[in-house]
C-alpha cells in the first residue's frame, strides 16, 4: 500500500518491481534485492571502494522555498550505519545544498527507520532523496533500503505542536532541558512497523546529570480553552524496565506560570519504545499548554529518549481525529494514568491500574482498570460526576474481560441537579461476563430525568467465585439515539416503536406486559414476525397497545442463514394515558387513519356470550339433557354519542369499509379491549341541526384479531407527502386516488 502523501511513485517507494526509480550517485552500484516489507523488493547498495556510498532517486520533485519537507526510509545493514538526506536542486538541476539526517548510532541488519526534516532553501525548486551508507572500509559492503518517502511531514492527528516539536526531525529548537539533564538529538536503531509513518530515526535524548529527577520540556505553548479536556502523549524509551519515566501535560496562565500538571507514569515492561499518555481539563485561567517528559529517581548518566509528542483536544480515541462524545473523563475512561476518580463505594473489591504497559489495554490504549475481589460478593465502583443534558438518551458502554474467577455486571446512573442534589438512580439489566478471556463490550441506555445536570456511574461487579479478577479497559457514557425506544402519543392512543443498530436478518417485534405476556406488534406487512429487514432501523406505530397499562417492546433479529438470534433489543417501559372512563376508542387496525374517539353510554354494557344448545327433557327424569356447542365471543350493543357533524362524519368513515374494529376504553370503565365487527346500523339523523348530539347503537360481535398489514398512519400529514415525493407528478405516478395518498397505499409495481 502506497504511503499517503508520498511524492515518490509506488515503484520508487517500494522498489517493486525493479529499481527504475533509483540511480547510483557516489561510490556504489545498485541492484534489486529481496526481503522487503513494503513489497518484496529492496534497493541494494554495494560500495565500489572505501568511503561513503550514496544513491538517489532518478527523478526530482517540485518544492516551495521555506516549506518544510520530510524524508524517511527503512534501512538494513550489518556493517555500517546509514543516513538519509534531501538534495535541493535549482530548476536547471544543479545542487543548492543537501539537508542530511543524523547518522544512525550503530549498524544493524534489522530493518530500522532513518529520517530527516528540513525547509527548502532559497533557490531550490526541486528535490531528490539521497540514501547513504557511511564510510565502508572497503569495496563490496552492501546496505539495503526500502519504504522511502518524500513529501510534506506526516503528522499525528490534530496535534497542536509543530512537526519539529512532534518528531524532532529538523533540529532541537522546539525543546529544552528542564532540570538536572542535558538534551540532545540522536538516531538510535529503532524498528517501527512498516506502515507507521509518524516516528522517525531522530529522537530526543535526555541524559541525567546527577542522581535524582530530570526532565525536558517542549518550549512551544499552543493556546487552550479553560474547561476543555486535552490529551498528551509521547513515546518513551526508558533506560531500564524499573526506571520511573513519565510524560506530563502542563497548563500555563497568561504570565507563563505553570498552574496545573497532569502526569502519566510509564509502567515499562522492558527497554523498548512505549507510548505513554496523560490527560487533563484546562483549569480556570489557563491560556496555553505544553508537554514534558522525564525520569524520577534516576542515576547519573542514565538516558531516557522520547519521540512523537502530541498535545491535542480530546478526541474519540487517543490517536484518532473524530470528535469526542464521551462525557467520562479520559483519566476515568481508560486508566492510562491510574484509577482516576473511581472509588469502591461498597463491597470487598480493590481497584488498581494494570501493570506493566501493554498487557491489558485495548488498542490504542495500554492499560486497564483491574478489579479484584477475594470473596464472592458484589462491589460497586463509583465514578466522578460528569455533565449531561436532561431528557436525552445516554448510553453506558464498558469493555471488560474476566481474568480470573467469574463475574456479572450491572450498570446504574445517579442523576443530580444543578445544586448537586440526587434526583434519582436509574438501574439496568444484569450482564454475565464471558469466561473466554476475551474483551467484550456491554451497553445499556438510560434517559436523563428532567432537571439532570450531572451524572455519576455506579457499576456493580459481582464476583461469582473467590479470587476473581476483572479487567475494565474502557468506560463511556455518550449521548445517542436509543437502541430501542417507545414513545407514547396520547392524542392518537398509539406508541411509536423504533429499534436501531440492527444487523441484517429477520425481525420479530413483541409488545410485552409486565406479567410477561407477549403479543406480536402489527406492521405494514402484517404482524411483525420474521420480517426481512431492509435497513438497520425499524419503526412502527402500535395502535393496539393497551390504555393505562405499562408495557415495553422486545425486538429479536434472527440470522437469514442460521435462524439464530443475532440481536436482541428491549425498549424502556411506556404507558398510554387511560383517559376519561366515558370515552371509547374505535380503531381500524388495518387503516388507523380512520380511528376515532367518541363518548359512550355509561356504564358501558355488559355483553353476552351466546352458545348453541339443544335441550332434551326426558319423561320421568328431573334434569334435562343438554347438548352444548363452543361458547362464542362477546355480543351486544355499544351505544355511542356524536356531538357534532365532524364526529358523525368520522364515525361513518370508520364504519364504511366494514373492517374489523379494535375497541378500547379506560380500564377504570370495566371494559375489556376486543376486536369486533359491527352489524347493521341505522342513520341517526333526526332532522335537528348539525350541532345536535345524536346517539348510535353499534351491534358488536367479537372476532379474532386480524393479521393484515397496517396502511398509513393516524398522524400522516402533508409534510410526510412532501418528504416522500419531490413533485406532484411523483404523487400522481405513485397513487391512484387521494384516499391512497392519505392511507399511504401506493400502486403495486406495474399497476
Amino acid at each position: 500500500m502506497a504511503i499517503p502523501g508520498n511524492y515518490l511513485s509506488a515503484v520508487t517507494e517500494a522498489i517493486d518491481p525493479g529499481i527504475s526509480g533509483w540511480a547510483a550517485k557516489t561510490n556504489c552500484t545498485i541492484s534489486l534485492g529481496s526481503g522487503g516489507r513494503n513489497g518484496a523488493g529492496v534497493l541494494a547498495l554495494q560500495s565500489v571502494a572505501a568511503g561513503e556510498a550514496q544513491a538517489r532517486t532518478a527523478s526530482s520533485y517540485p518544492v516551495s522555498v521555506g516549506q518544510t519537507y520530510a524524508a524517511f526510509a527503512d534501512a538494513s545493514g550489518a556493517t555500517v550505519p546509514e543516513r538519509i538526506g534531501i538534495q535541493w536542486l535549482t530548476e536547471a538541476g544543479s545542487e543548492v545544498s543537501v539537508s542530511w539526517g543524523l547518522t544512525t548510532s550503530a549498524a544493524s541488519a534489522t530493518w530500522h527507520r532513518i529520517s530527516v526534516g528540513a525547509a527548502a532553501p532559497v533557490g531550490a525548486t526541486r528535490a531528490r532523496v539521497l540514501v547513504s551508507m557511511m564510510t565502508p572500509a572497503a569495496a563490496g559492503v552492501i546496505g539495503y533500503f526500502e519504504n522511502v518517502y518524500l513529501g510534506l511531514p506526516p503528522r499525528l492527528p490534530l496535534n497542536l505542536l509543530s512537526f519539529n516539536a512532534e518528531q524532532a526531525e529538523v533540529d532541537l529548537s522546539a525543546w529544552a532541558a528542564g532540570t538536572n539533564g542535558t538534551l540532545t538529538r540522536t538516531a538510535p536503531v529503532v524498528s517501527w512497523s512498516v506502515n507507521w509513518y509518524y516516528s522517525g530515526g531522530q529522537v530526543l535524548a535526555l541524559t541525567v546529570t546527577a542522581s535524582g529527577d530530570a526532565s525536558a520540556l517542549c518550549v512551544e505553548r499552543p493556546s487552550v480553552t479553560p474547561g476543555q479536556e486535552y490529551l498528551a502523549y509521547a513515546y518513551l524509551n526508558p533506560p531500564t524496565s524499573a526506571a520511573n519515566t513519565w510524560v506530563e501535560l502542563r497548563f500555563y496562565d497568561d504570565t507563563g506560570a505553570q498552574i496545573q500538571a497532569n502526569r502519566g507514569a510509564l509502567a515499562a515492561p522492558g527497554t523498548g519504545w512505549y507510548r505513554q499518555s496523560t490527560s487533563g481539563v484546562a483549569p480556570a485561567g489557563a491560556v496555553s499548554a505544553s508537554i514534558a517528559f522525564g525520569i524520577t529517581g534516576a542515576s547519573a548518566g542514565q538516558v531516557v529518549r522520547s519521540e512523537g509528542a502530541v498535545v491535542k483536544v480530546r478526541t474519540s480515541v487517543l490517536t484518532g481525529s473524530l470528535p469526542n462524545g464521551n462525557v467520562v473523563l479520559a483519566a476515568d475512561a481508560n486508566a492510562e494514568t491510574g484509577v482516576g476518580q473511581w472509588t469502591v463505594a461498597s463491597g470487598p473489591a480493590t481497584i488498581a491500574r494494570s501493570s506493566p504497559w501493554g498487557t491489558a489495554g485495548v488498542t490504542p490504549y495500554s492499560y486497564a482498570l483491574v478489579v479484584t475481589s477475594a470473596t464472592a460478593a458484589a462491589s460497586v465502583l463509583r465514578s466522578g460526576q460528569y455533565p449531561v443534558a436532561e431528557l436525552e438518551n445516554w448510553r453506558i458502554v464498558i469493555v471488560a474481560r474476566r481474568a480470573a474467577g467469574g463475574w456479572t455486571y450491572s450498570p446504574a446512573v445517579r442523576w443530580f441537579d444543578g445544586s448537586g442534589t440526587l434526583i434519582s438512580t436509574g438501574t439496568e439489566i444484569t450482564f454475565s461476563v464471558s469466561s473466554d478471556g476475551q474483551y467484550w463490550s456491554f451497553s445499556s441506555d438510560q434517559a436523563a430525568p428532567a432537571g439532570a445536570v450531572t451524572a455519576q456511574l455506579d457499576l456493580t461487579f459481582t464476583a461469582t467465585s473467590t479470587s476473581s479478577v476483572l479487567q475494565l479497559a474502557t468506560v463511556a457514557m455518550v449521548q445517542i439515539l436509543p437502541a430501542a425506544e417507545a414513545v407514547a402519543d396520547d392524542s392518537s392512543a398509539s406508541v411509536e416503536v423504533t429499534v436501531r443498530e440492527l444487523p441484517a436478518g429477520m425481525i420479530t417485534l413483541y409488545r410485552v406486559l409486565l406479567n410477561g405476556e407477549r403479543t406480536l406488534v402489527r406492521g405494514p406487512d402484517g404482524l411483525v414476525d420474521g420480517v426481512t429487514l431492509v435497513s438497520d432501523t425499524y419503526s412502527v406505530q402500535d395502535y393496539e397497545a393497551p390504555l393505562g397499562v405499562e408495557v415495553y417492546y422486545q425486538a429479536e433479529v434472527r440470522s437469514l442463514t442460521t435462524g439464530a438470534i443475532a440481536k436482541y433489543q428491549q425498549s424502556p417501559r411506556v404507558t398510554l394515558a387511560a383517559g376519561d372512563r366515558t370515552m371509547v376508542w374505535l380503531k381500524d387496525p388495518i387503516e388507523p387513519m380512520r380511528n376515532v374517539q367518541l363518548q359512550a353510554q355509561h356504564p358501558l354494557p355488559a355483553f353476552q356470550r351466546p352458545v348453541e344448545q339443544s335441550v332434551q327433557r326426558v319423561i320421568g327424569r328431573r334434569n334435562a339433557v343438554v347438548y352444548s356447542g363452543e361458547r362464542s365471543g362477546a355480543e351486544g350493543d355499544l351505544v355511542l354519542f356524536t356531538r357534532d357533524a365532524e364526529e358523525r362524519d368520522r364515525l361513518n368513515w370508520l364504519l364504511d369499509p366494514g373492517h374489523v374494529l379494535f375497541i378500547q376504553a379506560s380500564p377504570a370503565s370495566g371494559w375489556r379491549d376486543l376486536y369486533a365487527t359491527v352489524g347493521e346500523i341505522g342513520d341517526a339523523a333526526d332532522g335537528s341541526d348539525d350541532d345536535t348530539w345524536r346517539d348510535w347503537t353499534l351491534p358488536l360481535t367479537e372476532v379474532d384479531r386480524p393479521t393484515g398489514g397496517q396502511a398509513g398512519s393516524a398522524t400522516r400529514t402533508w409534510q410526510d407527502i412532501l418528504v416522500e415525493n419531490a413533485t406532484w407528478g411523483d404523487v400522481l405516478a405513485r397513487y391512484d386516488t387521494w384516499l391512497d395518498v392519505l392511507l399511504d397505499r401506493p400502486k403495486t409495481p406495474g399497476g
